[in-house]
C-alpha cells in the first residue's frame, strides 16, 4: 500500500472561512492536512494547536499519485487562504 501525507500549519483562513462536514464553517488560524492512499486524497483541517480534526467539505477526492497529492495539497492550502467558505478544490483531469 502506498501512502503519503502533507501538513501545513499556520494557514489563516480568508474571509468566510472553510466549510467542514462536522461543524460547518471554521475560521482563523488553521492547520491543513492531506492524506493520500489507494488513489484517493482526504483533507482535514483543525484550529492550529487544537486536537480535533474536521473533514473539509468535498473530501475525499480521487487523486492518481503521490506527486499529484502534493500539488493538490498546495491547492487546498491556497483555497483555505482565499476563504469564501472554501471547500476542497476540484482536481482537474481525474475521473
Amino acid at each position: 500500500m502506498n501512502w503519503a501525507s502533507w501538513t501545513t500549519c499556520g494557514v489563516f483562513a480568508g474571509t468566510g472561512g472553510v466549510r467542514t462536514e462536522e461543524v460547518g464553517v471554521v475560521k482563523g488560524d488553521l492547520t491543513v492536512h492531506t492524506t493520500w492512499s489507494n488513489g484517493q486524497a482526504e483533507v482535514a483541517v483543525q484550529y492550529s494547536g487544537a486536537s480535533e480534526w474536521y473533514t473539509m467539505a468535498g473530501s475525499p477526492v480521487p487523486c492518481p499519485s503521490e506527486e499529484a497529492s502534493r500539488s493538490f495539497h498546495q491547492s487546498v492550502v491556497e483555497a483555505v487562504r482565499a476563504g469564501g467558505v472554501a471547500t476542497v478544490p476540484v482536481l482537474h483531469g481525474v475521473e
